[in-house]
């Protein structure tokens, strides 16, 4: 069979054998039925006004409350005119007026915390013209900045001895909202929830007691999990926030598909909330459908997705990238699983966007640098480097240590797999000094891989959509994932993921 994987610009064609396995999210297995658009608003009011676990905003919020709405950046969840944070951003503030309160007490903050802090048209893309309209020009739409010790608060640390470093903007109001997406995340199984405050809105110090080796190269954390040390201390920097703070955050979460569009809304207390949440998650994003163990598994790459231009070609992010799907895919992995991937991997960086990582990749081809991980010793330096700190502060930059949990993460195919096979590469040097292959095309890199490491008849598994769509998790068919939702959720309306 002929297929077609995303390369660059474009996409590269590869000829493979008939038996080969082709999965497409949301279309080899269907994703839950989508919200339908003309129901969001209606769907979206009712979540808000019926919090799980505390008060609706009708009863925490009135004339003279300070309140914070705290959103992702353009990173996750969608942007088109139904997207949910459009929609709950509006029912939120219509909810808060009602209250009384007055426009002039609400802040906007785009919760970017190690991202590159977001340009005018990016919130502009995330808020619609309308909202940003309105909160833009009085300038109560900001983005947070993880360096501005001055609107940062020290809140000691949880009781494992993590460092929590919060916003002071949403540490100081009165009602703290937070906007989130339950999607599919390598990272700890979803995004939002107590994800959202403890990556969004902190302090690299915070970020790097949980995106580091020691956390991410755990048994825990591969295949992706809801119960991983990472996860956990989300959850313990989260509820330590909330418990200096004196409140709880107020969450309205999303559920969303393979389109970003919304599947089911949930709103309140992040401890009740978010195992609810993952009740629904789970089905859309945990799929049960693999007969057998791949012992090949090939993707392509496009140049630019979820980080930015460059993330396919900059030999650091594009490693990231595979291993993200290493931690998605392991369950379906033999334990010999070889990686074919096409990527033009041309040596374009995005100097201004990365601006530490051409100077991360020179100082893994020496100085004794055996592993991914024998970089995080500079952590600290680079962390600190004044520099790279101002390019994240004012040119829209990555903050430097974010490299650092990239590395983390990349490290992790290297862990799991017999070889990584980059093909169509421009510039091959690069993928080699990353620890890979190269080949000219697939049908050379599998033909080595069958040669080498898999024999001749290998289970071949293909992803040819695999950046372009809103990620699964791949299980066997006959394995059932016990998510934590089905373990904690323990809210009115959900008896272990069953209807009351």
């Amino acid at each position: 069979m002929r297929l077609s994987f995303e390369y660059g610009q474009g996409l590269m064609s590869a000829e493979l054998p008939d038996t080969t396995d082709v999965f497409i999210p949301g279309e080899t297995v269907p994703d839950p039925p989508c919200i339908p658009e003309d129901q969001i608003e209606a769907k979206t009011l009712e979540s808000i006004r019926n919090p799980m676990g505390m008060p609706p905003l009708s009863e925490l919020a009135h004339k003279g409350s300070k309140v914070t709405i705290v959103f992702p950046d353009i990173v996750k969840g969608g942007t088109q005119p139904t997207s949910h944070r459009k929609v709950s951003i509006k029912l939120i503030l219509q909810e808060l007026y009602h209250a009384g309160v007055e426009k002039k007490d609400i802040l906007l903050i785009c919760s970017n915390g190690l991202h590159p802090r977001s340009t005018e048209q990016e919130l502009r893309q995330i808020l619609g013209p309308e909202l940003f309209q309105e909160y833009w020009y009085s300038h109560q739409i900001i983005t947070h900045d993880s360096e501005d010790y001055d609107h940062m608060v020290d809140l000691g640390t949880t009781d494992r001895g993590d460092p929590v470093l919060m916003n002071k903007y949403v540490y100081d109001s009165d009602v703290a909202i937070l906007i989130g997406h339950t999607q599919g995340n390598p990272y700890g199984g979803y995004s939002g929830g107590y994800k959202h405050c403890a990556t969004g809105i902190t302090h690299w110090r915070s970020i790097a007691s949980h995106h580091v080796p020691e956390v991410m190269h755990r048994a825990d954390f591969t295949p992706v999990n809801g119960k991983s040390l990472m996860r956990t201390k989300f959850d313990e920097i989260g509820q330590h926030m909330e418990k200096c703070m004196g409140k709880k955050f107020f969450c309205c979460d999303a559920v969303l598909d393979t389109y970003s569009r919304q599947i089911e809304i949930n709103s309140g207390y992040a401890k009740v909330m978010q195992p609810h949440s993952w009740i629904m998650a789970d089905k859309r994003t945990y799929v049960p459908w693999a007969e057998k163990k791949y012992d090949v598994m090939i993707f392509g790459m496009p140049q630019s997705f979820h980080y930015g231009n460059g993330m396919g070609t900059n030999p650091i992010m594009l490693m990231q990238a595979i291993s993200a799907q290493v931690i998605r895919h392991k369950r379906v992995m033999s334990d010999h699983c070889v990686i074919i991937c096409s990527s033009i991997c041309n040596g374009y960086f995005h100097d201004e966007r990365w601006p530490y990582l051409r100077e991360l990749y020179e100082m893994f081809q020496k100085d004794y640098m055996n592993t991914l991980p024998d970089l995080n010793r500079y952590g600290e330096y680079f962390a600190t480097n004044e520099e790279y700190i101002r390019k994240y502060r004012f040119c829209n930059a990555f903050h430097p240590f974010h490299g650092f949990s990239m590395m983390s993460c990349a490290h992790i195919a290297e862990m799991n797999t017999s070889a990584i096979y980059l093909c169509g590469a421009q510039e091959p040097g690069y993928a080699r000094g990353m620890g890979l292959k190269t080949r000219a095309t697939i049908e050379e890199a599998l033909a080595d891989a069958m040669k080498k490491y898999v024999g001749p008849n290998p289970n071949i598994l293909a992803l040819p959509q695999t950046f372009k769509l809103g990620a699964v998790h791949l299980m066997m068919k006959d394995e059932a994932y016990e998510g934590k939702g089905q373990e904690d959720c323990g809210c009115a309306c959900h008896m272990h993921g069953k209807l009351m």
